[in-house]
């Protein structure tokens, strides 16, 4: 039977009928969107807000691209969808997009609908490769909310979701400010996560072992940039032992880091390479896994049991060939680079001079964090690990005031605008923030 409504606000609305993903439903106050245009967001009251979270650090392209907008409503008149085991052109030109920005040897793409089954895929497609069915991940990584990818996840979203069943190994992986190796430099930092990494091989016998999986630049759990010559480290291991090695990039690839792939800063080669969020800016969802030739080829003559009834669905693909055309044709990977080098990095290690509850700025491209400490000398995390505190939610609030996005997580502030953002805008916004950190100084309880 049909409920009247219409006496609710918005919000009302929203909050007694739609089930919010990692919420306390009864503690919701979702700011309610009206429209958003570029790098600004604006609320059904009017406000506007400066997006420096780009969302859930999908919009690379920033929101309502016109020639994005475009493709889709083109698309949308010509082919809305149709299943996929037909061919239609809008998949198969994103896919030879993707592949031309990947690495070589790079083959083939499977298209999913989001991240997290381009890694549900990926760890298919290396376990069936291999013979083998353990996987090996970081803790301090998020790999999605699936079955799979949620125990590959490396952060506490995994605790209530794993049972110890999934052939799931974390370790821990490079990150010199919080060390787990008692280093003091980042080569001391490399070297040591490297022979941990090795070791877990050993004990767990390599014989067992299908895939590592990496975000190249982890993102929710600290944007750690890895030291040089870690991911050269893993490759080698790989190689040595059979492993196949999975790079995940579904947030820091297509421009985040002011590269096409972050992967691509390291000089090396993964077999497989899962992508989603900015590959389309998330205007329609979209992930998938690029494949390596010898992967491919195991599938040629034996049938990959797999798929997605919206695998590449024309939608999706038709804004993904807009994208990615627009990010050749506006330099808009270079813009990324750029801002980090002449903005964001300057900026932001100024506001670290500023307020001492910054304990660390690190980062590249438009993917930074701030990690707060209330007290340098013993980098205490402004919130406990896995949680919030009253410090972080009144910055938070700070933030909301000065009409500012912010992307949050624990102890940590993420600076990621679109890679379009201008330096006006950058600039705009760390001064909205340097506001907002004001807040926290009674916090801080160090010298």
């Amino acid at each position: 039977m049909a409920t009247d409504r219409t006496h609710l606000t918005s919000q009302e609305r929203e909050k007694s009928s739609v089930f919010h993903s990692w919420s306390a439903q009864s503690t919701l106050n979702p700011l309610m969107v009206a429209h958003a245009s570029g790098v600004y967001v604006t609320a059904e009251d009017g406000t506007q807000y400066l997006d420096f979270s780009s969302q859930l650090v999908n919009t690379n392209i920033g929101h309502q691209h016109p020639a994005v907008v475009a493709a889709i409503q083109e698309q949308a008149a010509t082919l809305c969808t149709i299943a996929p085991q037909h061919g239609y052109a809008s998949r198969y030109r994103a896919a030879e997009l993707i592949l031309d920005h990947s690495f070589e040897g790079a083959a083939k793409v499977f298209f999913t609908n989001g991240g997290t089954e381009a890694v549900e895929h990926a760890v298919r497609m290396a376990r069936l490769h291999t013979g083998r069915h353990k996987v090996l991940a970081q803790y301090r990584s998020y790999h999605g909310a699936t079955s799979t990818s949620i125990n590959l996840t490396g952060d506490p979203r995994r605790w209530p979701n794993d049972d110890a069943t999934a052939g799931i190994v974390h370790f821990f992986g490079p990150f010199l400010y919080r060390s787990h190796f008692h280093a003091t430099t980042e080569a001391e930092e490399r070297d040591r996560a490297l022979e941990n990494l090795e070791a877990t091989i050993a004990f767990e016998g390599p014989s067992t072992i299908a895939a590592i999986i990496l975000e190249t630049v982890p993102g929710t759990a600290g944007i750690m940039v890895p030291p040089a010559g870690f991911l050269a480290g893993v490759r080698e291991i790989c190689d040595r032992y059979g492993i196949v090695y999975i790079a995940d990039e579904v947030m820091a690839g297509f421009g985040r880091t002011g590269e096409w792939f972050a992967y691509q800063a390291h000089g090396v080669t993964p077999d497989l390479v899962t992508f989603a969020k900015g590959v389309n800016s998330g205007y329609v969802p979209l992930g998938g896994v690029v494949i390596n030739e010898a992967i491919a080829a195991t599938f040629n003559d034996r049938v990959y049991p797999g798929g997605l009834t919206y695998s590449g669905h024309p939608l999706a693909c038709a804004a993904a060939v807009a994208t990615i055309e627009a990010f050749e044709q506006e330099s808009i990977v270079e813009n990324a680079k750029r801002i980090g080098d002449e903005v964001l990095r300057p900026g932001l290690l100024a506001l670290a001079e500023t307020h001492r509850v910054i304990g660390e700025v690190r980062g590249l491209g438009v993917f930074f964090a701030l990690e707060l400490v209330s007290d340098r000398a013993t980098k205490e995390p402004l919130a406990p690990y896995g949680s919030s505190s009253p410090a972080m939610n009144e910055i938070i609030a700070a933030a909301r005031a000065e009409k500012l996005l912010l992307f949050t997580n624990f102890n940590r502030i993420h600076v990621v605008p679109p890679c379009t953002i201008t330096d006006e805008e950058a600039r705009d916004g760390l001064a909205r923030l340097d506001r907002a950190l004001a807040v926290a100084a009674p916090h801080y309880r160090g010298s």
